[in-house]
């Protein structure tokens, strides 16, 4: 019997007041499957894996979640994480994160990134990275 410990990341877990619509927001944005939807929590994960077996992303319901402010301001909600996602053309992306519901911050940092707003009010980036692809 193997004695040796194991760890696997399973999940990045986000609140939000509706893990419904922000699993079918990832999953559209990333093109991933649903795992579960309930009131309470839904997954998302990449395609031809077994949920699992593939770190996916995990919503959880908190009633009382507050958006975080980017960039930062003085006694405003801070952003604890955020996701990076690379992307092989840029513009084609935030297009296509905008029609799937985000929005576009109007502070930037980069001309490599774009730092988007999911649904919920969590930021994002994508982030150009062809080299990858």
């Amino acid at each position: 019997m193997d004695s040796e410990l194991k760890i696997k990341m399973y999940s990045f877990t986000i609140d939000c007041k509706d893990p419904n619509e922000l699993a079918k927001f990832y999953a559209a944005l990333l093109k991933w499957e649903i795992a579960f939807i309930d009131e309470e929590w839904a997954c998302v994960y990449a395609p031809g894996t077994k949920q699992g077996a593939y770190p996916g992303i995990l919503f959880q319901r908190n009633l009382e979640y507050n958006p975080p402010v980017w960039p930062d301001e003085p006694d405003a909600q801070q952003q604890m994480a955020h996701l990076d996602f690379v992307v092989n053309d840029l513009e084609k992306a935030v297009q296509h994160a905008i029609h799937c519901g985000a929005k576009i911050s109007d502070k930037q940092f980069s001309k490599d990134c774009k730092v988007m707003f999911d649904p919920a009010g969590h930021p994002f980036c994508l982030c150009l990275m062809e080299s990858i692809f």
